[in-house]
């Protein structure tokens, strides 16, 4: 009888017979799949929406470096090019580039008695002259790798948020990351913002797995994230204290969690190692000796105690590459003099304590900010009554790094936010699944239901200027007079403002805007500086467009006998009028007469 069975099942058709079988086939497939699949679905839509973006922006002012920089490092072993950024996007970048194969400049280009920042300047200028011809190609393929790094972020953050939480809570989270502006703006823009995030996130994951079991391999893995996060940005150096407390944790109440002491301290030490391995890895296990403009940087910069500094960079490139270091002690030194910012109608070159704060409420969606702020309260509810370890995980990261940012004086873009971002996805997406479970079913399944579209819908209406998106708290004055820099401009609407001039037969035009001229330049518009020009005196061209960070102010350099106030109001005539164009960040006048 078993065989007479066997034998039936073996001439059935394929998939139970015909279309219908194979349709419950595949049902009872993607069934236990569903939550991975909606991701998957989620983070393909998202991917195909930055990739629709890419084709029509510009590259934005500090890939205008980071490009290069992302080939030399990989083609040459160059890693001094724009070492105050660690090289995560830079090696992730450069891939596709080894097989565009750009010119390269001279080896011998820069003197070593140049700073690295001057080093810098000297090889992009060369490389972006020496092929205008492949520009386009230029702009398009290293943005590639950083779009599949925030899709893969997207998977983290439902792999925790599925963990924490569940399947449902994951999806939301992801819903909630695949539309958020910031998230989008960034996410095909190679800079260190979204690689922060990633090893930020990663770490956390990390330490969560490790603390369920504490095992040598999950150790290993913990110290192999955070050397990932200290390769996306070096701020995540705020790793060390929160890794420290938690190997000391483990060791204190090792017996507790099954292992022995010495055993705890082993892994404190393989963590360590994993770290040290992954960063050295990234600069293929080389550190350079310190050249003349190393050492004299060092001691200008952090005078009168140069000479102690150089000695610890010295040090500490004997476990760490020299580049690394000194990026390290870039990023310290520009923390120490500040960076000039415009916000809420003030300026200031060290910063405004609440200002991440108030970027956030402004660069967000409303549904997405008036949900983060109820899902915060709310987990911090269920903590306090319930004591349920994992709104832990959520919340502690989150309170970290805010705390962390607000005390910066770099205050240049709501981007040095986005490792915060995250856990308030993960957040939301717990609350909003909380709100499913409990009663009064078809209210609370509307009110989740518009918060994901709204979301959505404020996503489809910034498209493709999700970079200068503003919600509508930011709708009494002009955006440049709430925020500056990257928040606002960032230099990609060069290509669309080329477009527009084409388009009413101009070639030239007056312009102070943030980005790469050359993308005018290739589109055949040739650009005179506004900055040039004296006081009152005019623009000899038909259009003057002025970019959003140059109508706030904050960015115009400081000239000789140019006061603060002269400064930042520079272009005060162009702010009473009305533009016949808004382009992005890029705010476009005609000239009368002209």
């Amino acid at each position: 009888m078993d065989e007479s069975l066997e034998q039936e099942r073996a001439s059935a058709p394929p998939f139970g017979g015909g279309f219908g079988g194979a349709l419950r086939e595949a049902r009872a497939w993607a069934a236990p799949r569903a939550s991975a699949l909606s991701c998957a679905g989620l983070l393909a839509v998202m991917t195909l929406n930055m990739l629709a973006t890419v084709a029509r922006k510009s590259i934005t002012n500090d890939e205008t470096v980071l490009i290069p920089a992302a080939y030399y490092h990989l083609a040459a072993g160059d890693f001094q090019h724009v070492s105050e950024h660690p090289p995560l996007c830079k090696l992730l970048a450069g891939v596709p580039l080894l097989f565009v194969q750009p010119n390269e400049a001279p080896a011998d280009l820069a003197p070593d008695t140049l700073a690295p920042t001057e080093v810098t300047w000297a090889y992009q200028e060369k490389f972006w002259d020496d092929n205008k011809d492949i520009y386009g190609r230029l702009n398009f393929w290293p943005r590639l790798p950083m779009i599949l790094l925030t899709v893969a972020l997207g998977v983290v953050v439902f792999l925790f948020a599925r963990e924490l939480f569940g399947e449902r809570a994951a999806v939301f989270a992801v819903f909630l990351f695949s539309v958020e502006p910031t998230v989008l703006a960034h996410g095909r823009v190679v800079q260190t913002d979204i690689p922060a995030a990633f090893g930020y996130l990663l770490t956390f994951y990390a330490l969560r797995r490790h603390r369920r079991g504490a095992t040598w391999k999950r150790a290993a893995w913990v110290g192999a994230a955070a050397g990932v996060a200290l390769l996306g940005k070096y701020s995540m150096l705020l790793l060390g204290p929160v890794l420290a407390a938690y190997f000391v944790a483990l060791f204190v109440r090792a017996t507790r969690r099954g292992l022995t002491r010495r055993a705890a301290a082993g892994q404190t030490g393989l963590a360590l190692a994993a770290l040290v391995v992954v960063v050295n890895a990234a600069y293929f296990f080389q550190s350079r000796p310190f050249k003349p403009g190393d050492v004299t940087w060092a001691r200008v910069a952090f005078e009168p105690h140069g000479d102690l500094v150089l000695s610890a960079e010295r040090a500490l490139s004997y476990v760490l590459p020299t580049d690394f270091v000194l990026g390290v002690f870039w990023q310290m030194w520009h923390g120490r003099v500040g960076h000039p910012a415009g916000f809420l109608g003030m300026y200031s070159d060290t910063g405004w304590w609440y200002y991440f704060p108030v970027a956030f409420a402004l660069k967000t969606t409303l549904p997405f900010l008036l949900l983060s702020l109820a899902a915060l309260g709310w987990a911090s509810w269920r903590y306090a009554r319930t004591r349920d370890g994992r709104f832990l995980f959520v919340l502690v990261p989150f309170a970290l790094y805010t705390a962390f940012v607000m005390l910066s004086t770099i205050n240049i873009g709501v981007r040095y936010y986005l490792p915060a971002y995250p856990f308030l996805f993960v957040a939301c997406g717990a609350l909003l699944d909380w709100l499913l479970g409990r009663g009064r079913r078809k209210l609370a399944t509307a009110c989740v239901a518009a918060v994901l579209a709204l979301s959505a819908f404020e996503a489809a209406r910034a498209f493709p200027d999700h970079m200068t998106y503003v919600n509508q708290l930011a709708s009494a004055r002009p955006h440049w007079w709430y925020l500056s820099d990257s928040n606002v401009e960032w230099g990609d609407d060069l290509w669309e403002l080329a477009e527009f001039l084409r388009e009413r037969g101009e070639t030239r035009v007056s312009i102070a805007a943030l980005g790469n001229a050359r993308s005018l330049w290739y589109e055949g518009i040739s650009a005179a500086s506004l900055l040039a020009l004296k006081a009152g005196e005019k623009p000899e061209t038909r259009y003057a467009v002025v970019g959003a960070s140059f109508l706030n102010g904050s960015v115009i350099p400081r000239m000789k006998g140019l006061s603060e106030e002269e400064r930042v109001n520079f272009f005060d005539s162009y702010r009473r009028r009305e533009p016949e164009a808004v382009i992005g960040g890029l705010y476009v006048y005609r000239e009368d007469g002209r």
